[in-house]
């Protein structure tokens, strides 16, 4: 369950204080200069995966400052990476000034002295976690910090999504589950730092989660591409065909059989549109990167136990029952959906 700080149910007069005490106690000792005259509310949610933490922050203008006497305090050093995604910010750090649009994210280091100014009401997500877990280069993390990463780019904007996600929640889940999905993010970000640097080794085991999740990321981005193939896969990300193969061994199946389940999954949710919005069997297929119609109704029957088309007529008379055609026995959409689901989870 997430841990939630908010000033909610304080004056304005007592929030500063409170808001201050939030703040640090969520992160790192900080100075929190509050620009408003009366303080806006201010929420923090944060949930906890293994060493990372993620928070969700909400507030009004202000000016949070790291200084060499904060820093004193520490016995351990902390990294912090800021999603804005709504508001702008402006964090200095290392004798750079990054300017944050709602979209981009930053990263600052509590070991040396920062500056984040917000001159409106904000929102982001934080990452926030142990500079040892990070395993990268002092000079290369020095490079990077108060720097603007942009969430349309391809590995920034992986690393931008899965923060994102992981700071919405992922609903009940065991200690060793959160653990590994906070592993996930670290070696995410690390992945983005060698990369930036021109140190990325994609074959070292520190690297393999983490391009294991760009891969897909991309394969999903590109599934509509008929030429999509662990050739193409692995010349986009100058990778070998073997070692995209043993990438996928960890998850008990192949590259080629992982896109054509998602893309078999993107075909039977386009068949279920409804009537008057609903393409072709032949047009869907072909959206989706099948280059045979037929080759694609054979997969799907193997794999959902009905045909295309069958699927298709099933959710329209599920719509319009009066509309059954005599002597032609057609699946039940719930049975049908309850069979592809667990074709789908094997």
């Amino acid at each position: 369950m997430p841990v939630v700080l908010s000033t909610t149910p304080l004056s304005p007069a007592q929030r500063a204080e409170c808001w201050h005490e939030a703040v640090s106690k969520t992160f790192i000792p900080l100075g929190v200069k509050l620009l408003e005259r009366e303080p806006s509310v201010g929420t923090i949610s944060s949930e906890q995966f293994g060493s990372l933490q993620t928070s969700v922050v909400r507030a009004g203008p202000q000016v949070v400052t790291r200084t060499p006497r904060l820093i004193s305090k520490d016995r351990e050093e902390w990294i912090t990476v800021a999603l804005q995604h709504s508001g702008t910010a402006v964090l200095e750090q290392d004798g750079r000034e990054a300017l944050l649009q709602p979209g981009d994210f930053a990263i600052s280091d509590s070991g040396r002295p920062f500056r984040k100014t917000l001159t409106e009401e904000f929102g982001f997500t934080a990452i926030h976690l142990p500079r040892k877990d990070l395993r990268v280069a002092e000079q290369d993390l020095r490079a990077h910090t108060a720097r603007v990463f942009s969430s349309s780019g391809n590995t920034s904007g992986l690393v931008a999504t899965y923060l994102t996600r992981l700071a919405q929640g992922t609903g009940p889940s065991d200690g060793p589950v959160r653990r590994r999905l906070g592993l996930v993010a670290t070696d995410l970000l690390a992945l983005l730092i060698h990369e930036r640097s021109e140190k990325l080794n994609p074959q070292s085991p520190d690297s393999a989660h983490a391009m294991l999740a760009l891969i897909k990321e991309y394969i999903v981005r590109n599934l509509s591409d008929p030429g999509l193939s662990p050739e193409s896969v692995a010349a986009a990300h100058r990778v070998s065909v073997r070692y995209l193969h043993k990438l996928f061994e960890h998850e008990d199946t192949t590259m080629s059989r992982w896109i054509q389940r998602h893309r078999l999954e993107r075909c039977r949710r386009d068949l279920l549109q409804p009537t008057g919005m609903t393409s072709t069997v032949a047009a869907v297929a072909l959206r989706w990167g099948f280059v045979s119609p037929s080759h694609f109704s054979r997969l799907f029957r193997a794999t959902y136990g009905v045909s295309p088309r069958e699927w298709q007529m099933a959710e329209r008379i599920h719509q319009n029952p009066l509309g059954q055609r005599r002597g032609k026995a057609v699946p039940s959409p719930t049975d049908s959906y309850r069979r592809a689901e667990e074709a789908a989870s094997v």
